[in-house]
């Protein structure tokens, strides 16, 4: 009888290197593929073939395939049913993570884990179907990260992994990483059509058949959105994507086309809290009616995989052409008391890169050996990275104008011993080169900068005993700068400005437990430490991330996962993390503290998700974090707040009716809070320290009908 458990595997996938001995397969993964691997007696040439290995998601326990603790892998299944705001939320499901919006819904999300402001993705590397999403030296925000190209009804997991313990993650992984995969062929066509409160819209349309010797997948989507916002979002995105797969002996061939566009949406950034309370605007108001944006990402990408006796190879290639405009303002008057301060920031590239990886199931000294080897290149060539002074979106002054070439690889190595039935390790090591060019039309800010880092990885597995198996991670990451920052002399201002290193080292350790002692309970808890060389942090004047000192962080996390019955799923997640400078840090105020703006201590989410045999389903998801520093002497917090969203529906042989209810209770809480200066027109010219907010949006409905055909 074989075991199914559903994981992803080699390089390309999240929990590549945890597979001891099989990788992972499945019918309808990109990713997945089955493995044959040597006999365990030193003296045998001809390998046994071990079970196909198929995992669905957080139900599956991981013992004998995951590396450290806090690691895991998020199905469909778990997906399917919960109730969303906005795609980026299909995030939150990893345990500890909160994804959040301060600008329209057009742009990246807010992301925040493990004591992390990530910003738009500063320090966890996002990628899908193996492509990276992150964009280093972006131009709002270095490892920039926009999701709105998912189609939820797509994706077949969410691999993801914490902290800098896995050697075929680069840049971006001090916090951790996530690997989306997307299924490559689907049961029936799929016609979904959602409406809401706020002029919300959308339609979806996928399908797969036989086309030749493989299978076409294919999708549309639309969707519009105004939002509850004084000034209408006016969004409107288009999705498409087409994938052919096709098996043949050995060999898994997928090409995959996806093209992702977003007009044109206005955006209510963060306001003055003061504004509201004043009755200036309304909760939702806006001080710059003129800010938003528009943006689009094109990519085409193709990953090959051949399984043999001694081991499994995978290339993967990709290229996408990206641009994006965005009109921010955040400070309103205190730069330009006639204009306002409103600026454009111009992010134009075309990204090329691939990686190839070589694992080999081998036998030394009678004990069970898997080793892998890989390589990664990255290019970015940004034609275009621009900062503008614009007044109603017209372009007042040029400040920065820059052409931008930066170039990455990555080597590593990754060795997995099973040393005996209850004792592997896991040693990694990876070396990063990076060189950056920037051309400026300030010419005192143009050069060149090349750098190269080291970073070594070792895990410990003692188990399972009883159903449970205990982690010791330690290892380095990093996280690049962006390249500007490294060749730049003075600021738009002619300020003089320090140079930042191209790369920043993180450092850390863990120590953790997995069980699933408890049938239908799959229970983790994590401890771990970080050390962060330099802290990148966001900028309100700029709109982007600035360089602050090295920090520390520590915590705990406890994460459950429960499936008592068939139609029943429940799952309860803890993250306690403290987060430091090392050295005092000067506050927008000019006093000096040690806390991280934005860094959440507290972070608990639950939820449950229905499945009757009578048709009826249903999903509730409650997310609370903690009340949170937003300056670094902790003189001025954010509240803490508790978001709650349900989902109530009847499945029917080949259709579904379906009713979201988001922000159940109406949670009056921002988004997110940011201290700064900033000016209101007849405030003193100096401006105003004060709290910025962006507010959750208040309860909405949404319908969806969907037919399955």
């Amino acid at each position: 009888m074989k075991k199914h458990l559903l994981t992803t595997c080699l390089l390309g996938g999240l929990l590549s290197q945890s597979v001891p001995r099989a990788q992972a397969t499945d019918a309808n993964s990109d990713t997945a593929q089955k493995t044959k691997t040597p006999a365990a007696a030193a003296n045998t040439t001809k390998p046994e073939e071990l079970p196909e290995v198929l995992v669905e998601g957080r139900a599956e326990d991981l013992l004998g395939v995951a590396t450290t603790a806090s690691q895991g892998a998020i199905g469909s299944v778990d997906l399917k049913d919960l109730p969303l705001l906005r795609r980026g939320e299909l995030l939150e499901t990893v345990p500890g993570m909160v994804v959040t919006q301060h600008s329209g819904d057009g742009k990246a999300n807010q992301y925040f884990l493990r004591g992390f402001n990530l910003d738009h993705g500063t320090d966890f590397s996002f990628s899908v179907v193996g492509v990276p999403v992150n964009l280093p030296t972006h131009a709002h925000g270095q490892g920039y990260s926009d999701l709105n190209f998912l189609i939820p009804e797509l994706i077949e997991t969410i691999g993801y992994k914490k902290g800098p313990f896995y050697s075929e993650v680069g840049d971006f992984s001090g916090a951790g990483a996530a690997q989306i995969s997307l299924v490559h062929s689907l049961p029936q066509a799929i016609l979904n059509v959602q409406g809401g409160m706020y002029n919300y819209g959308r339609v979806l349309y996928a399908n797969s058949s036989k086309f030749g010797a493989g299978t076409l997948l294919y999708a549309a989507e639309y969707n519009h959105y105004d939002g509850p916002w004084t000034n209408a979002e006016k969004s409107n995105r288009y999705n498409f994507f087409v994938r052919y797969h096709q098996e043949s002996g050995d060999d898994k061939l997928n090409i995959t086309a996806s093209a992702y566009k977003a007009p044109g949406w206005h955006s209510t950034d963060q306001v003055p809290q003061r504004a509201i309370d004043q009755g200036l605007i309304s909760r939702f108001g806006a001080i710059d009616p003129t800010d938003g944006g528009r943006t689009s990402r094109y990519q085409l990408s193709l990953d090959w995989t051949r399984k043999e006796d001694f081991g499994t190879t995978k290339l993967n290639l990709y290229g996408f052409y990206y641009d994006m405009q965005l009109f921010s303002n955040f400070t309103y008057f205190l730069a330009d008391p006639v204009n306002g301060d409103q600026f454009n920031q111009v992010d134009r590239r075309f990204v090329t890169g691939g990686d190839i990886t070589q694992t080999l199931d081998q036998t030394w000294w009678g004990k069970k050996v898997q080793n892998t080897f890989g390589l990664q290149v990255r290019n970015d060539y940004i034609a275009d990275s621009g900062l503008n002074n614009t007044a109603n979106q017209q372009v007042l002054s040029v400040l920065v104008r820059d052409r931008v070439e930066e170039f990455s690889t990555g080597l590593f190595i990754n060795n997995q011993i099973q040393w005996s039935k209850w004792f592997k390790t896991i040693l990694g090591v990876r070396g990063d080169l990076y060189s950056v060019n920037v051309n400026s039309i300030e010419q005192g800010n143009s050069g060149s900068k090349t750098a190269a880092i080291f970073s070594p990885k070792l895990s410990l597995v003692f188990g399972p005993w009883n159903k449970t198996e205990f982690y010791a991670n330690i290892g380095s990451g990093f996280h690049s700068n962006d390249a500007r920052g490294t060749t730049i002399s003075f600021d738009s201002a002619n300020i003089p400005q320090s140079r930042v290193p191209l790369l920043v080292r993180s450092k850390g350790a863990e120590v953790g437990v997995r069980t699933s002692v408890v049938e239908g309970l799959v229970s983790t808890v994590s401890l771990y430490y970080l050390h962060l060389d330099s802290e990148l942090t966001f900028d309100g004047d700029s709109g982007d991330t600035t360089a602050n000192g090295p920090s520390r962080r520590y915590g705990v996390e406890f994460a459950n996962f429960y499936k008592p019955t068939s139609w029943l799923t429940l799952n309860a997640d803890l993250a306690l993390t403290n987060s430091r400078y090392t050295s005092p840090t000067q506050t927008a105020t000019g006093t000096q503290g040690y806390y991280i703006a934005n860094s959440i201590p507290i972070v608990l989410s639950a939820g449950a998700t229905v499945e009757l045999p009578s048709g009826i389903f249903g999903g509730l998801r409650v997310r609370y974090f903690g009340s949170q520093p937003i300056i670094e002497d902790n003189t001025v917090r954010q509240p803490a707040s508790t978001i709650v969203d349900a989902k109530v529906g009847y499945r029917h042989k080949n259709w579904e009716f379906s009713l979201d209810a988001l922000n159940l209770l109406n949670s009056h809480s921002p988004d997110i809070a940011y201290y700064y200066p900033s000016r209101l027109k007849g405030e003193p010219a100096s401006g105003i320290n004060g709290t910025v907010i962006h507010p959750a949006e208040p309860f909405e409905i949404r319908a969806g009908f969907t037919l399955h055909f």
